[in-house]
């Protein structure tokens, strides 16, 4: 009897982890607003204006131009189902609408962005504004209604194409 407990209660263990893993897939986690005015650029007591910053990508990190609006930086692997997917809900989402882009990198040619936002898991997307700063991150599948609700959370407006 004391097993058929224990197995039941690995099991129902098993499933709540399975539920909460399930409802963070792919959620948007935008970045805390303090994060993102003290990472405006200003020179003087913080710097030059030209230091780089590390929350930000320019054009040349990303390898393609960044969008007038936002981008969507997708790091992935070749071996990920999820990854896929995720590149064909975004690049639908870029398509639709007037200044977004959607930038797919490798994780294996790309460790220096890996090490540098922590990715743990493929696919993990990065938001960034107009100006390269990262606005947010999703990790995992991410499905329309997802990347769109990431889009409006963008501190500008999204005209539709």
């Amino acid at each position: 009897m004391d097993r058929v407990l224990l197995v039941l209660g690995v099991l129902a263990l098993a499933v709540v982890v399975g539920f909460v893993w399930r409802s963070r897939n792919g959620r948007f986690t935008p970045v805390p607003p303090g994060v993102l005015a003290a990472a405006t650029p200003a020179g003087g007591a913080d710097g030059p204006a030209d230091e780089p910053r590390d929350d930000v990508l320019t054009a040349a990190e990303v390898g393609a131009p960044l969008g007038a609006v936002a981008t969507f930086v997708q790091l992935s692997s070749e071996v990920c189902t999820p990854c896929r997917r995720t590149h064909a809900v975004l690049d639908a989402v870029a398509r639709e609408h007037d200044g977004v882009s959607h930038v797919d990198l490798d994780v294996a040619q790309h460790l220096d962005l890996v090490r540098r936002f922590g990715v743990m898991r493929t696919p993990t997307v990065l938001l960034l504004d107009a100006s390269g700063a990262v606005v947010g991150r999703m990790s995992g599948a991410t499905d329309r209604r997802q990347a769109l609700a990431a889009l409006d959370s963008c501190r500008h407006g999204v005209a539709t194409r």
